[in-house]
Formats: C-alpha cells, sequence, structure tokens
C-alpha cells in the first residue's frame, strides 16, 4: 500500500539496509527523521534489524561505533576476527547532525564502517532561514570515505531505485569492499511533509534485488563465476577499457560493443555500428547478460540495454574509484575476471561459434548484423567528395582521419560529435587482426573545454615514444580552446595535426530532442539557432594567423587525405567546412537504414 513519497522511500531504505547486512541501526529521535523513526520501528518488529534509541546524538554515534567495533572481535577461541559490521546511525537535521563528528572522526581513523543517515530539509528551504535548517552537505569533509546529498522524495518513477543505488554504493565504500579501506559514509537524506505514515502499518517491507559487490581477491585471480546466462551475452568496452575487452569477447565468442576510446575496438567479435544495431530488437532482445569494462559514456541504447530488468549485468572494475552504472541496474561489481574466462572454453565449438549451439547461433546473428551495419555505414560515406555540400560529410571526415591513423600515430577526439561520428566509421578501414587504432579523449566529463591544450599535452607524451599525434574537433570545441594553440619562443616544439569540423555552430543538439522540437515552426526554429545552434561566423584561418599556426582549407575528400597523409612540421590546422542543417535527418536515417539492413540478415 503507497503512503507518502517521504515514508515509502524510508521504509525501502531501510528495508534495504537490513537485506545489505545491516544488522544494529542507533536512532536519536526528531521530526524531520520520522519516516526513518517509523521504518526502523517497523523493520525491529518484523525481526528485520536491532533498533537502538537514544536521546543524545554523540552518544548514538559512539554506541554505533562500539556496535561495529564489537562485532569484529576475535573469538573467545582465538580465531581469526571477522570483519567489522556495518552500523548505521539516524539523526534529525541541524545541530544534531554534528554531534556525530567525534565519533566519526574515531570511525575515520579506526576504519570502522558507521552509516550515517541525516535527515534534511528539502532544497526550497535551505537558505531560506526555516527552523533547523543549515548546510549539512560535507559538514563531514574528509572523515568520511563517501557522501551523497539525496534529494527529497516525491513520488516520481524510478525515484526508489536511485536511492537505493546510492545507498549501496555507499555501503560498499562503508566496508570497503572497493579499496580495503572501510570507514565512515554519509548519506544526507532530505524529506518533505508528510513526514508519517497515513496507514497503521505499510506493506511487508520486501527487500528489491541489488548490486553485489565482490571485495578485491587477497591473491591472483578474481570472481570465479559470471552470472547470467553466458550463451546470450555480449561485452560492453566503454571508455579506457583496455585489451582485455576485446580478449574476453574474443575468448569467450561474445558480440563486442566497444567505444572508440575503449582501447578494444576491431576483431571478429566487434559490432559495427553498435549504437543503431542496438535499435534492431529482434537482436537486443535477445541479450540475457552484459559484461562491462570500462566506463560507457556515448550511447543511450547502450545505456537502455544495462537499464533492462531481464539484463545481468557485470560490472569489471578495477581499484577502489566509484564503479560505472549509471542505470543504477548492475547485479555484480568485481575488481577483475579470473583468467579462466580469457582462454577459449573448454566445450565444443570453442570461440568462433560462441561455445554452445545456442551462443553460436547468438554471436552469429551478431556477426551477420555487424557486417549487414558496416555496409550501411560504407555506402553513406565511401564516395563523398565535396564536403561543403554533401550528405554525410562530417562522418566522411571522421572515417578518412580514423583511416589515415597508422600504429605510430595517436588521435586525440573531441566531445560531441566527432567521438560518435568516429565510434561509427572505426574498423571500417581495418583488416579484421589489426590492433586497435591509439584513440584518446576527454571522457571523463566528455566536456569540450580544453582539447586543444590536452592535444598539445598528448603530442609532446607521444613524440618521445615517437609517435605523431593527430586532433579531430568540432569548430565550437576549437574555438572554446583556441588559446591552446599559444606557445612561447622559449617552450619545447610540437607537432601536432588538428582537423576542425566546421559546421558554424553546436551540431550535437540538431541530433537531440532539441533538433527535433526545432522543427515544430518558425518561432522553435529560431530559439534553437540562436540557444544551441550558437552559428559564429568566425574566421578560423584568420585566428591561426594570429597564433602564427599554418592553415589550410580541404575542400573534399581528396584533398584532406593528402594532407593527412603529409602534415607539415610543428602546429597545423586542416579546417573541412560541413554542412549543419540536415544533421538530424541524415542521422535518423542512416539508423533506419542500419536498423533495416539488420533486419533483412
Amino acid at each position: 500500500m503507497s503512503d507518502s513519497p517521504a515514508v515509502d522511500a524510508a521504509r525501502a531504505l531501510v528495508a534495504d539496509l537490513a537485506a545489505q547486512g545491516v544488522r544494529d541501526v542507533v536512532l536519536a529521535p526528531g521530526s524531520r527523521s520520522a519516516p526513518l523513526a517509523y521504518a526502523l520501528a517497523e523493520a525491529d518488529a518484523a525481526g528485520l534489524l536491532r533498533l537502538h534509541v537514544r536521546i543524545d546524538e554523540r552518544s548514538a554515534a559512539f554506541l554505533a561505533l562500539g556496535l561495529s567495533r564489537g562485532s569484529g572481535l576475535r573469538p573467545a577461541d582465538g580465531g581469526t576476527p571477522t570483519d567489522a559490521a556495518p552500523v548505521a546511525v539516524v539523526t534529525t537535521s541541524g545541530t544534531a547532525v554534528v554531534h556525530l563528528h567525534p565519533a566519526v572522526l574515531e570511525a575515520s581513523h579506526a576504519g570502522l564502517p558507521l552509516v550515517l543517515l541525516t535527515a534534511d530539509r528539502p532544497h526550497e528551504l535551505r537558505g531560506t532561514g526555516a527552523s533547523q535548517t543549515t548546510d549539512q552537505v560535507g559538514v563531514f569533509g574528509a572523515a568520511v570515505r563517501h557522501a551523497a546529498d539525496v534529494p527529497a522524495p516525491d513520488g516520481r518513477p524510478g525515484e526508489i531505485d536511485d536511492l537505493l543505488a546510492t545507498a549501496r554504493r555507499a555501503l560498499a565504500a562503508a566496508r570497503g569492499l572497493r579499496d580495503r579501506h572501510p570507514g565512515p559514509v554519509h548519506l544526507n537524506l532530505a524529506y518533505r511533509d508528510p513526514l508519517h505514515p497515513s496507514h497503521p502499518a505499510g506493506a511487508p517491507m520486501t527487500p528489491r534485488p541489488g548490486v553485489t559487490v565482490v571485495p578485491p581477491s587477497p591473491g591472483p585471480g578474481a570472481d570465479p563465476d559470471l552470472p547470467g546466462d553466458p550463451a546470450r551475452t555480449v561485452v560492453v568496452a566503454g571508455d579506457g577499457a583496455g585489451p582485455a575487452a576485446r580478449r574476453l569477447a574474443e575468448a569467450q565468442g561474445w558480440p563486442l560493443l566497444a567505444e572508440p576510446t575503449s582501447g578494444a575496438c576491431g576483431g571478429p567479435q566487434a559490432v559495427a555500428a553498435y549504437r543503431s544495431v542496438l535499435g534492431a530488437d529482434d537482436l537486443a532482445a535477445d541479450v540475457a547478460h552484459v559484461v562491462v569494462l570500462g566506463r560507457p559514456t556515448l550511447s543511450r541504447p547502450v545505456q537502455r540495454l544495462l537499464a533492462r530488468p531481464d539484463v545481468t549485468v557485470t560490472v569489471v572494475a578495477p581499484g577502489g574509484g566509484p564503479w560505472p552504472d549509471a542505470a543504477r541496474n548492475a547485479a555484480r561489481v568485481v575488481e577483475r575476471l579470473a583468467d579462466r574466462w580469457f582462454a577459449t572454453p573448454a566445450h565444443d565449438g570453442g570461440a568462433s561459434d560462441g561455445g554452445t549451439s545456442d551462443g553460436g547461433a547468438f554471436a552469429a546473428r551478431w556477426r551477420a548484423a555487424s557486417a549487414a551495419a558496416a555496409t550501411q555505414v560504407d555506402a553513406v560515406t565511401r564516395d563523398v567528395s565535396a564536403l561543403a555540400t554533401a550528405p554525410y560529410a562530417a562522418l566522411a571526415v571522421a572515417r578518412s582521419v580514423v583511416a589515415a591513423t597508422g600504429p605510430d600515430d595517436v588521435l586525440v577526439v573531441g566531445a560531441s560529435n566527432p567521438v560518435r561520428d568516429v565510434d561509427l566509421v572505426t574498423g571500417l578501414d581495418a583488416a579484421v587482426d589489426d590492433p586497435p587504432p591509439r584513440i584518446v579523449a576527454n571522457r571523463g566529463l566528455a566536456g569540450i573545454d580544453g582539447t586543444v591544450a590536452t592535444a598539445t599535452g598528448v603530442a609532446l607524451a607521444a613524440a618521445r615514444r615517437g609517435l605523431r599525434t593527430r586532433a579531430l574537433v568540432g569548430d565550437l570545441t576549437f574555438l572554446h580552446d583556441v588559446g591552446g594553440l599559444l606557445r612561447g619562443p622559449g617552450e619545447a616544439p610540437v607537432e601536432l595535426q588538428v582537423v576542425v569540423v566546421n559546421d558554424d555552430g553546436g551540431s550535437i543538439f540538431a541530433t537531440l530532442e532539441h533538433g527535433s522540437l526545432a522543427r515544430s515552426g518558425p518561432a522553435a526554429a529560431a530559439t534553437f539557432e540562436r540557444v544551441f545552434g550558437t552559428p559564429h561566423g568566425a574566421d578560423l584561418g584568420a585566428l591561426c594567423a594570429g597564433y602564427g599556426v599554418e592553415h589550410r582549407r580541404a575542400e573534399d575528400v581528396d584533398t584532406l587525405r593528402a594532407a593527412l597523409a603529409d602534415p607539415p612540421p610543428g602546429v597545423s590546422v586542416i579546417e573541412v567546412r560541413v554542412p549543419r542543417a540536415d544533421r538530424l535527418v541524415e542521422s535518423r536515417a542512416l539508423a533506419d537504414r542500419i536498423v533495416r539492413a539488420v533486419q533483412r540478415r
């Protein structure tokens, strides 16, 4: 039975904490924390956990500390002590929160997993002089291993799943599952009225399935088993995945969806134009399990796949940092995979047909889909000539640049459309056994800022290894960091060729929802052009001249290829002007062509 959003969220959180192994919770009474108090009393009565109530928050926190420390005591027979158990402590808002600080500091230095649940006023009351309202966000500073400010629930679809995903990350950090560095964590939980249940008792507390974080192995090897159906598994290689993703896919015969900056592109299992291939429902619907390496950053279709409730997701995430799970649907998080996952399966058929007969048929369908998709991308980019007016001109530029990226080259790709264009064309002109091209990009936050300076730094470092560097960027990315071309006379020389795809504005927005809205009428089109399209009319050649950088225009693919093959010394810029007006139509048309071709395979 549904209650107020605050009460429903608190009940779900308490049930999940109990399911994740929290056995003791200490509560200091208060008003804003009432949803948690009701939920805890209910969970205690149901035997899900043990509730301890103290009137003073400082004492409550040290009681929680003692409960955690005591849980890890060495047994009477002198056996090995167990890890200290996580214990939660709950306060209301205001000064109640800071009374936890002494115990938090002790827990931080002692490595004890405290879970601090502090109630707070919703954001609209912060900074207004509302009673018992102060800035609680980050109040414990560096003393906590993890902190999150959770917005007040309002009943929107999916908010409970978001809350539980946040709490599970915090609990994993408290236990030190990722970095063997347990300690206190802080969830600041905002609640809006009504704060009390409208029914004497809600529905039975039923924990939701959650992520399993596998601790790092103390020795060689790692998680011995992968969940899900091996016969219907795909590998997603996000930014920085490395060659392990390709080796895994090829060893197991699994389809590989690899971003260009993954370091895993290519090979017989790589799926061309995978973002569009995932639009073929009959193919994508058959996926049962996904193994994620690296950080997926490019594709909404991939994120939709990872969010599907019928798909089991395993995330391989080395180190102690946050694991990638934007869809909040991961079933298992492991530090690394055991070596046996990279060996050809011993069952009949081997990796070449995906192992079992079911897996072989699954893999064969994906290989056929990849071939069909590659044919369509090839068809729209092969014969492009006059770049200023040709359809798919930007995609043809990306294809030429990637094709020119040899084993001694590094390609730095700008955000927005260039990296997505590279994603579509990588592999079109490569042999199946070629190593992946060296492609790097600022995908940490995927911003356009600082790209020219980043490429300059890459060029300086790459030159020490005998590699040459090229960059592919859009015009706004170039203009945003054109100052990155500046180099004083006493600085080390830089060998860098920058290809600027100039469509006089932000064409990435045309491919998003904003582009569709812009087609609804003249007023909407004008608004789009001013606040999203942002045409600039800048003379890139004059800018380059001001910085003493050689500039040339490439009007067609042949001229571009010649310039790519013979870059001048130092820093140079190739400007390629392409149309922007039809970017949305072209993008959708190509995606439709790929889906139809995949369905006909």
